[in-house]
């Protein structure tokens, strides 16, 4: 699209400078609340009538209320060809992924099943694809193999040998994986309930896509030894995948060449087709189903080639037919798996929650977060009664469901009719299958993961904090396991959260020549700071955490260093002090003997010119009363009023009266008059720091105050003041100020007249307030509203 340059557009605004007391007033603020009280929200929360139960209904339970305006004419096509598509992806994605779990394939499409009705019927999503997932999968594998691992079901063979007793061991695994289904979906509904579904907003993309890269390493390395046809030892832990991988090489010299060679044609044909889908995805009415072709392909070659019986190619073997009866999950098995089904329902949620807010957002439709950690719940915990293990909605089937017409979850409901066919009817024909075709599909399905690497030189470029993120969360992963690399990513990407407001960037702003703008003095040359006043900002909301650091970058940034400033103080009023009580004792020592002096002289024993020489000289007013012989009273009166008068320590009064005033008066070197001491001089042309006399915090990016916050801003205003700087707050927002107002923060050493509203305002009201007409800003200030 064509660029054009448009003019430069002024604007003008005339209005009073506004500090928070006058903005009250000209914005008319009320204390009204528009917040129902307690009572009534107890009493709207109680009533009950037809709208009322059919909005609860239809938010509980959505399908009811989209699936009676659903539009046959619309959306029954495109949901008929979307649902084919799907179901027949999940016919070989199912059982490919019930080897990842370690369970036989047919579990996989009974996880393809059940889930997809409940989904249906609580969802919010009219896209995604709910089922088997790999990275769900390979979970769900690691805690099933680590529970009911081979050595624990190993019984004597005939000729003494000691053989693995399969049976009982996969019915044992079906156990684990179902009570880790049940008790993940009873946590994922739980969240849902309380209203919980802002934590998957602490699992952020960079931790997600590391994550799953990570799993995506994990599945390929568990998938190696049915391409290879060898039987890895079986390692649990940290590094388990390092000595996996590592023993997969170990056996690479007994690799089943006829395995091998299934796994690479099979690899071969499932790469160029997708490609070729890919590549003419707009001429193609629907994706070429070449999954289910080699499936089926592999199942005819094996079986009437006996495969099975010639070269021992490993195969699926016995898929029942029918459905079983539901079966209440083992409760015993809860406190073993509990970690890791908290694992499996965030990790489930995140995938799930992030695919449905992409279609939603393409489509112009909303997901409810919380409502989609119940349906998936309820997806979960009902699965897990009919032998299901845990789901969450898959990339590759939710691309298809969407790119092929599907406009509601009636595709869902189709595929599932297809999986059920299979179930009842065909499912047996699958049995000489070889799990090497499986595991080619698993790879194939692999690569959108994969391509995530790409996203390192993308955040390389963006932002380094997500690089380091998405690295230590693929590390982490592949070196401690998925459920300690989930731990483990998390605390790190909290990590990040708390080392970014803790190391917020702190600012100088300087005044932009006519404008109403202040910017950093760093970054932009024509930012220029005004002489005697500092404007610092911080990045970052101000709380507990960093209080403290930004009392220090204060004094760093505006170079009045306050600890020594008030030291400095304390110790010049200290001198002030002992001086002032030296004069005292030496003024009350000479009235002493001038009284005892007088004394003398009303009893005639002491002549004029001993006087004088005792004392040195005598006042004229003394000498002529003497000579007068006036009352002695006169005399005494007369030299007390010397003393009161003539004896004053202009370097205490200043700085008395400075320390009683509201910091109105100057610093050396805006005109007022200083006659300290050279002490007092030197201390206080370092606390005004160069000519400083105000310092403005520009606090418009704090969204909350806590306590440490108000004792922090306490501690400014009353330690700044004691060595004569002058502070006040602007940017404040309505919500912080309340929280102000409400901690106590304003009071008569702090009043309300110090908050302005915007910098400009601030830097006005200081200007006019000391006289400063030689500097001027060229923005108008002085009109009315």
């Amino acid at each position: 699209m064509e660029e054009r340059d448009y003019p430069s557009r002024d604007y003008f605004v005339q209005r009073e400078v506004l500090d928070e007391l006058r903005l009250d007033e000209v914005a008319q603020k009320g204390t009204w609340s528009t917040k129902p009280t307690l009572g009534e929200r107890v009493k709207e929360s109680l009533r009950c009538s037809v709208p009322r139960l059919k909005h609860t209904a239809q938010s509980w339970v959505p399908v009811l209320g989209w699936l009676p305006h659903y539009s046959i004419r619309e959306n029954a096509i495109g949901d008929l060809i979307s649902g084919c598509s799907v179901g027949i992806m999940h016919l070989p994605q199912g059982m490919a992924y019930a080897l990842l779990a370690s369970l036989r394939p047919v579990f996989g499409l009974y996880t393809s099943l059940y889930p997809v009705l409940i989904y249906f019927i609580f969802g919010t999503s009219r896209h995604i694809s709910i089922g088997t997932f790999a990275v769900i999968s390979i979970m769900i594998g690691s805690v099933t193999e680590r529970i009911a691992p081979d050595s624990n079901f190993i019984v004597n063979g005939t000729n003494g040998t000691d053989i693995v007793n399969v049976d009982d061991r996969d019915a044992f695994r079906v156990q684990i994986a179902c009570s880790l289904t049940v008790l993940a979906g009873i946590f994922q509904i739980l969240l849902g309930v309380v209203r919980f579904g802002f934590v998957v907003t602490y699992l952020s993309e960079p931790l997600v896509r590391g994550y799953t890269t990570g799993s995506a390493c994990h599945v390929c390395v568990s998938q190696l030894k049915y391409l290879f046809g060898v039987t890895p030892s079986r390692f649990t832990g940290p590094l388990s995948l390092i000595y996996t991988l590592v023993d997969i090489c170990r056996l690479l010299p007994q690799t089943k060449v006829p395995e091998l060679v299934v796994s690479l044609v099979a690899l071969s044909v499932l790469i160029v087709v997708k490609e070729l889908n890919a590549c003419y995805r707009q001429k193609l009415p629907l994706p070429i189903p070449i999954e289910l072709i080699v499936i089926i392909a592999a199942t005819i070659i094996t079986h009437f080639c006996g495969l099975t019986s010639k070269y021992s190619i490993d195969v699926v073997g016995e898929i029942p037919s029918g459905l079983k009866a539901p079966r209440a999950p083992d409760t015993t098995l809860f406190s073993q798996v509990i970690g890791d089904a908290f694992a499996v329902a965030i990790v489930g949620y995140a995938i799930n929650i992030s695919l449905g807010k992409t279609f939603a957002l393409k489509h112009g439709y909303k997901v409810d977060s919380n409502q989609e950690l119940v349906a998936l719940g309820l997806s979960n915990t009902v699965g897990g009664f009919f032998q299901c293990y845990s789901v969450t909605s898959s990339l590759s089937r939710s691309l298809v469901q969407e790119s092929t017409g599907g406009k509601t979850q009636v595709a869902g409901v189709i595929s599932s009719v297809i999986v059920l066919i299979t179930v009842l009817k065909i499912g047996a024909l699958f049995e000489d299958l070889p799990k090497a075709v499986l595991s080619t599909i698993v790879f194939v399905n692999l690569k959108g993961m994969f391509k995530q690497f790409m996203d390192i030189p993308e955040l390389w470029r963006t932002n380094k904090v997500d690089l380091l993120v998405w690295l230590v969360t693929f590390t982490s992963t592949i070196l401690l396991n998925l459920d300690l690399g989930l731990a483990v990513s998390i605390g790190f990407s909290m990590l990040t959260f708390i080392f970014r407001t803790q190391l917020p960037r702190y600012a100088i702003l300087g005044h932009v020549s006519g404008t109403d703008l202040y910017l950093d003095t760093d970054s932009y040359r024509e930012a220029k700071e005004i002489p005697g006043i500092k404007i610092f900002r911080s990045s970052t909301t101000i709380y507990y955490t960093n209080a403290e650091m930004y009392l220090e970058a204060l004094q760093e940034k505006s170079g009045i260093e306050i600890g020594k400033l008030l030291t400095a103080k304390k110790k010049r009023d200290a001198e002030l002090k002992r001086k002032q009580e030296k004069e005292k004792k030496k003024e009350k020592k000479k009235a002493k003997k001038q009284k005892k002096a007088v004394s003398h002289l009303s009893n005639g024993t002491l002549s004029l010119k001993e006087l004088e020489m005792n004392e040195g000289k005598v006042s004229p007013g003394l000498s002529g009363q003497i000579q007068g012989n006036g009352p002695a009273l006169s005399l005494t009166e007369t030299s007390t009023n010397s003393l009161s008068k003539g004896q004053v320590n202009w370097a205490y009064q200043h700085d008395k009266t400075m320390l009683d005033s509201d910091s109105d008066t100057g610093c050396p070197g805006d005109g007022s008059i200083n006659q300290e001491s050279h002490y007092g001089d030197d201390v206080e042309g370092w606390a005004c720091g160069s000519g400083t006399h105000s310092i403005i915090l520009d606090i418009s990016t704090t969204s909350f105050v806590d306590t440490v916050t108000v004792n922090t801003l306490k501690n400014i205003f009353r330690d700044f003041e004691e060595i004569d700087l002058d502070i006040y707050l602007a940017g404040c927002q309505a919500c912080v100020v309340e929280q102000l107002e409400t901690a106590g923060f304003f009071s008569e050493s702090i009043p309300k007249s110090r908050l302005f509203v915007t910098v400009h305002d601030a830097v006005l009201h200081i200007l006019k307030k000391r006289g400063q007409t030689d500097f001027i800003l060229d923005v108008s200030c002085n009109t009315q509203m």
